[in-house]
């Protein structure tokens, strides 16, 4: 036999034995981080001891972040970070004072904990982001992110790299610069006490395992289109105001994926999308102080508004209608606020459309809200003159709401919000709905202001609350009232 023949008899036979026997596992991977020296006092939060390895290898000591959450309280949790492939390994150690149980959030994770004295371990398998609470203590608890590996430093011209150490904005700025094109990497180990600006930028990536520090504003797109921002995760605090995770406005073609925020400031929303068209977000974990996702009408568009007062000259790509928007697989524990939200704000000189917003397969672990204008997991207002068609929740899973609504969809006109009525909400689906009803929520809403500002077309499709399938409105505690066309419960 000729040795082309023997080598392709081997290849041959090697191919059958995989098939018949599966493909071999992967070994099992485990990426920790470092935490720069500058931060190794200032950033800490002694509430508790992590550690992680993969089945039989040594342990390796986790970075336990100090991370400020609910603007109302303003406490102290902790966070820790790490990726790997295969399976590892945790123990967690509560450091200060005894505890009696310690529970998973949220619910739909099976993470199986099991308890030696005072320390908890657990096996990973996937990637997960969840959070730890001690005797139910949801303001001091532990956020432990444990990713994938991201994708590695990209090669080119365009690359802008940030290595592990701090790095803050050139003299004067807050922001770090960027260019149209460029591909920005955030090592594993980066902490960036800055954010970043894409105003008019096209075709810009933004990645890696890195961090932002209290940025404020973290990652601001105004016009900008072809965007994709991965794998970071953000930290603000309550230094500022309005410190969000990301504002979308303006903008066309934006991707975001696998992020993680908190915030913890007054009016700190985690994404918000306004005047966008074809956004999607995915894989993403969130714990906010303001609004989780917020999908908007109004331009907010200061540096337009003040081009044309200077020049006289109007924008000559005004923003247009909120089109295409695609929010699925979250993770999301709300402080204040609602969860998901669309509408509510508009411009009455220039009125828009939202439609064709989908959310689908989110948690939401916890939501707190006493204001009732803005409660609701699942919330629709339809004010200044904006008019939302074809909005579906679907898969949204609900662990608890302290305080708040499960579902709150109104076309109306709020005199403390708005100067004029929406045009009204026409095509919403809520399917799949899963509510614990653990903890005192108030009753649902859907209300219509008028025959011009009415709720039109509205399916609720296998809602469950408690354990129990709701079949009518009264059932689920969802008042109905006003102009209301076309509402189906099944």
């Amino acid at each position: 036999m000729s040795r082309k023949r023997t080598r392709a008899l081997r290849a041959a036979t090697a191919l059958a034995a995989v098939m018949l026997l599966g493909a071999p596992a992967l070994a099992d991977t485990l990426r920790v981080y470092p935490v720069p020296p500058a931060l190794l006092y200032s950033a800490h939060n002694d509430d508790f001891t992590v550690r992680v390895r993969t089945p039989g290898g040594e342990w390796r000591d986790l970075y336990e972040y100090r991370v400020q959450v609910d603007t109302d309280t303003k406490q102290n949790a902790s966070m820790v970070y790490f990726d790997f492939d295969g399976t590892v390994e945790l123990e967690v150690l509560k450091n200060n004072g005894r505890f009696d149980q310690v529970s998973v959030a949220p619910l739909s994770s099976k993470i199986q904990l099991q308890r030696r004295g005072s320390v908890v371990r657990m096996t990973l398998t996937r990637p997960e982001r969840f959070s730890l609470q001690f005797d139910d203590d949801r303001l001091r608890n532990l956020h432990i992110i444990a990713g994938a590996p991201p994708a590695p430093r990209p090669t080119g011209d365009d690359v802008v790299y940030f290595g592990p150490g701090v790095h803050v904005p050139p003299q004067g700025l807050d922001y770090f610069p960027v260019k149209s094109g460029q591909r920005v990497y955030l090592e594993g180990g980066a902490v960036l006490r800055g954010a970043f600006d894409l105003t008019g930028l096209t075709d810009v990536k933004i990645s890696g395992r890195g961090l932002l520090w209290d940025p404020g504003r973290a990652i601001d797109l105004e016009t900008a289109s072809d965007i994709e921002v991965a794998d970071l995760i953000l930290v603000n605090s309550d230094r500022k105001d309005a410190a969000r995770v990301m504002n979308i406005r303006n903008s066309k073609n934006v991707s975001v994926h696998d992020v993680t925020g908190f915030t913890s400031g007054k009016w700190s929303d985690g994404i918000n999308i306004s005047t966008s068209q074809h956004v999607k977000v995915r894989d993403g974990y969130l714990r906010v102080s303001d609004d989780a996702v917020v999908v908007y009408a109004v331009a907010d568009c200061p540096i337009c508004r003040q081009k044309a007062a200077r020049t006289g000259i109007p924008d000559p790509n005004p923003p247009g209608d909120t089109v295409d928007i695609d929010v699925r697989n979250m993770r999301l524990w709300v402080d204040v606020a609602h969860a998901l939200y669309v509408g509510h704000f508009g411009d009455n000189a220039d009125p828009r459309t939202i439609r064709d917003v989908t959310f689908d397969n989110i948690d939401v672990a916890n939501l707190d809200e006493d204001d009732p204008d803005w409660e609701g997991v699942m919330a629709i207002y339809s004010g200044d003159s904006t008019l939302i068609r074809d909005v579906t929740f679907s898969d949204i899973r609900v662990d608890r709401i302290e305080e708040g609504k499960l579902i709150n969809i109104v076309a109306g006109n709020n005199p403390r919000y708005n100067t004029a009525p929406g045009r009204g909400i026409d095509g919403v689906t809520l399917r799949n709905i899963t509510f614990t009803g653990e903890g005192l929520p108030g009753p649902s809403i859907i209300r219509g202001l008028s025959a011009g500002t009415a709720v039109r077309n509205l399916t609720i499709e296998t809602l469950r609350i408690g354990g129990k399938a709701v079949k009518a409105a009264a059932d689920g505690d969802i008042a109905v009232s006003g102009n209301v066309e076309g509402l189906k419960v099944r």
